[in-house]
């Protein structure tokens, strides 16, 4: 009898603790960093492919969730918060976004979301829109990227002129041989109008030079496709960010060239020697109060304690 007691106890209190868990209740986070900060009024955020795992470390770092890299759909790795339940799986999803550069930047002046981590700053489009909308808009970088070019690794050539590959994507160098590789017909892709690599193209690389007109076939319409064209294109070229390359696809069969012969790597873009560095850039309302969790985090980030939990992620404080 005893014994079906102890037995009965047990299976009970195991109903207990999983019917809690899977409620939410055993997991409460609350903030030791920011005060009141809680999962339940944490702030929606957006930003940048890129910037994902950055937003999620974030997240996990003010909250007390432990987190783990994880490798899933199409190879790619990105970081995943340990959470028990499914209801706190589910909120930390709807809070913490990755819609993207230019979707994030337009739920931002749409009021969808509170505050964003992009990969370069507000373009002249989404300046315009704000505009319209008379939203104001306060940018602020708060770590170093690298702008850098990709191709398949056969691929013979180690660096590139700035003006070699401006010479490429106007169309007026389109063999390999004549930048130093083998006898082939060089294939540059783009990435689509607005996206946050595109906008760094134009403002790091080309500049006032007009890029010659691409086919849809071309042109690569997410991150992941940059890789996977000159994974399959043995002649192929095409540019993305270097935290993303380093971090979040990691295909061996892609290179990365250096530029006027500096090599993108850590050291180089911390000591500003590599020519294509670039920004990472926290934006938030003019308007958004100040009180508020989402300005909390904003002002956290430029504190020497937001400056290790970016270093955590993988990012370079700027």
């Amino acid at each position: 009898m005893k014994r079906f007691t102890l037995i009965t106890s047990l299976v009970f209190s195991a109903m207990v603790i999983y019917t809690s868990c899977e409620k939410g209740e055993e997991e409460k986070f609350n903030s030791k960093i920011i005060e009141g900060l809680t999962l339940d009024n944490y702030p929606r955020v957006d930003g940048s492919t890129s910037a994902g795992p950055l937003n999620i470390v974030i997240a996990c770092k003010l909250l007390g969730i432990e987190y783990q890299w994880v490798k899933g759909y199409g190879g790619l790795w990105g970081i995943e918060p340990i959470l028990k339940s499914k209801g706190n799986s589910q909120k930390f999803a709807e809070l913490i976004k990755t819609s993207g550069t230019h979707p994030s930047c337009i739920n931002l002046i749409d009021r969808e979301t509170d505050l964003i981590l992009s990969a370069r700053k507000i373009s002249s489009d989404e300046k315009n829109y704000a505009d319209t909308k008379g939203v104001g808009l306060i940018e602020i970088p708060i770590a170093l990227d690298a702008f850098v070019f990709i191709a398949h690794l056969s691929n013979p050539i180690t660096s590139l002129t700035i003006e070699q590959i401006q010479d490429i994507f106007t169309g007026k160098v389109t063999n390999w041989n004549e930048v130093g590789g083998n006898n082939a017909t060089i294939s540059p892709y783009v990435r689509e109008p607005n996206s946050g690599s595109q906008e760094l193209m134009e403002l790091l690389v080309m500049k006032d030079l007009d890029m010659m007109q691409f086919p849809v076939s071309e042109v690569v319409f997410t991150m992941p496709g940059a890789f996977e064209m000159v994974m399959i294109d043995t002649d192929g070229i095409c540019y993305t960010v270097y935290y993303y390359k380093e971090h979040i696809f990691k295909e061996e069969k892609v290179k990365s060239f250096a530029i006027e012969g500096v090599y993108p790597n850590k050291e180089s873009i911390s000591n500003n020697s590599y020519p294509l560095n670039a920004e990472v850039y926290a934006i938030i309302r003019a308007d958004l109060d100040k009180s508020s969790m989402a300005y909390k985090i904003y002002e956290f980030l430029q504190t020497a304690t937001g400056k290790e939990v970016i270093s955590e992620s993988g990012y370079i404080p700027n």
